[in-house]
């Protein structure tokens, strides 16, 4: 049986390749998932994207005792949600969280998240890559050498 990876995408990520490309990049995240599959085919993937922080919640609560690890970018509710938060602590699997621009180079809101203290640990700033990242610290952890 393959380990299974939940990646969830918040606010706004339903537009990468077409929101701010300067900041995002040009390629949907549904495009980079497939070459994510291709790469990790190791991994069962489970993929969702809301704009809802409930529904987030829910996702991580449903899935967060079943699966061996999440992947989260939430987003701008990374800096506001304390309720997000407060899932990832409730839950087993363990969360990388993921920001495809460096937070640390934007506006000083963006500087600080409620999640990465509840996090195994945070990827910002390598784009689309980071997500790719995530999974690697997964497939080490998971089918160590």
């Amino acid at each position: 049986m393959k380990p299974h990876i939940l990646l969830l995408n918040g606010p706004n990520l339903n537009l990468l390749g077409k929101r701010e490309p300067h900041l995002y990049g040009t390629i949907s995240f549904e495009s980079y998932l497939s070459g994510l599959v291709r790469l990790f085919p190791d991994f069962q993937l489970t993929y969702h994207q809301s704009n809802h922080e409930g529904q987030l919640i829910d996702w991580v609560q449903d899935y967060g005792f079943k699966v061996q690890g999440i992947v989260l970018n939430a987003g701008g509710f990374s800096h506001t949600s304390i309720a997000l938060a407060d899932a990832l602590t409730a839950v087993t699997a363990p969360a990388i969280e993921v920001h495809i621009s460096n937070v640390f180079a934007r506006e000083s809101y963006r500087h600080h998240s409620y999640l990465s203290a509840k996090c195994k640990g945070v990827i910002a700033g390598f784009g689309l890559e980071g997500y790719k990242f995530a999974l690697l610290h997964f497939r080490q952890m998971l089918f160590p050498s």
